[in-house]
């Protein structure tokens, strides 16, 4: 497959996720209306549903307003400094992958942490911020950063920084409201006995079943989704950081460099996991492969990243 397959490929596949994250919150909505309506309060409109919606839509938009800079604040991320030979260094490689890529500068930051690591923030071009740990300029050639940065910038080009703005706020809204339909059943079962028996039972009572159903699987459901949105995205941004450098070979030696760092990065949260270039949790790639552990994980396998990158380059696998 090459880089262009490979990037409409994910394209296609992450659209699909976002579909079905919208699908569930409806679902959840549509079974509390349900269980409303066995229960003999029948409005004629669908408040649930709608209102299950909105909290996803209100999530969203409260991301994508503040979400970049709780990030940044959360890693202890500061503005890069000048007067360091490394950060100007970096400055100048994200200067330069800028504007191969066509887009304004994105804010630069350094988090003082010596793993290496990397992320990119924000909602799009038009206001974005790169971060990349200390122990990622003190490991990396220029060559070598080059290909992070292009990675990084790639999830701002394609807009994956919004994206996964919105598919983490969507996760979330889905686990708020699976609380508070777990929270609410009891009262609705009570509404449901003590109703008028008036023949509205038996519908009311299929729709309760696909709300229990859904609250009960939907919080595994939303992060096994949203872990399988950000490995996706992982890969086309390789494929378009690889684009954007014209040296896939310069990626796939840093991701060897940065796996080579088994241990963890402190100063980045498990909520910010799936923005890193790299799982910042720690361990060895083969640690992370196989069936089950790879549907928790936030990125894929490093090896599997290696060889498609080598792939682009024409380099034989064995």
């Amino acid at each position: 497959m090459n880089l262009y397959d490979q990037q409409k490929k994910n394209l296609g596949n992450t659209r699909l996720f976002i579909a079905f994250f919208v699908v569930l919150l409806a679902l959840m909505g549509l079974g509390a209306d349900g269980l409303l309506y066995a229960g003999g309060f029948s409005p004629g409109i669908p408040f649930a549903t709608l209102g299950a919606i909105a909290v996803g839509g209100m999530s969203a938009w409260w991301s994508l307003r503040e979400g970049d800079k709780a990030v940044l604040q959360s890693t202890g991320a500061i503005p890069i400094d000048r007067n360091d030979p490394k950060q100007r260094v970096l400055e100048n490689v994200v200067e330069e992958i800028a504007i191969a890529g066509g887009i304004p500068k994105p804010a630069i930051y350094v988090v003082p942490d010596s793993d290496p690591n990397a992320f990119a923030t924000g909602v799009g071009p038009e206001r974005a911020s790169i971060a990349v740990t200390r122990g990622l300029l003190d490991a990396l050639d220029r060559d070598e950063l080059q290909g992070v940065v292009g990675h990084e910038l790639s999830h701002v080009r394609n807009y994956d920084v919004r994206l996964m703005t919105v598919v983490a706020a969507l996760a979330g809204a889905v686990l708020l409201l699976s609380d508070w339909s777990r929270r609410g059943l009891g009262w609705g079962g009570r509404r449901r006995r003590d109703g008028d028996g008036d023949g509205k039972g038996g519908l009311g009572i299929l729709f309760v079943a696909l709300w229990v159903v859904a609250v009960l699987l939907a919080p595994f459901i939303a992060q096994i989704v949203s872990l399988a949105v950000s490995r996706q995205r992982e890969y086309l941004a390789d494929a378009s950081g690889a684009e954007l450098t014209r040296n896939p070979l310069a990626l796939a030696s840093a991701l060897q460099k940065i796996s080579a760092a088994v241990a963890p990065t402190p100063s980045i949260k498990q909520g910010v996991a799936h923005l890193c270039i790299e799982d910042p949790r720690g361990g060895t790639d083969a640690e992370r492969q196989g069936f089950f552990t790879g549907l928790w994980s936030t990125h894929p396998p490093v090896a599997r990243r290696i060889a498609l990158l080598k792939g682009m380059a024409y380099q034989k696998q064995p």
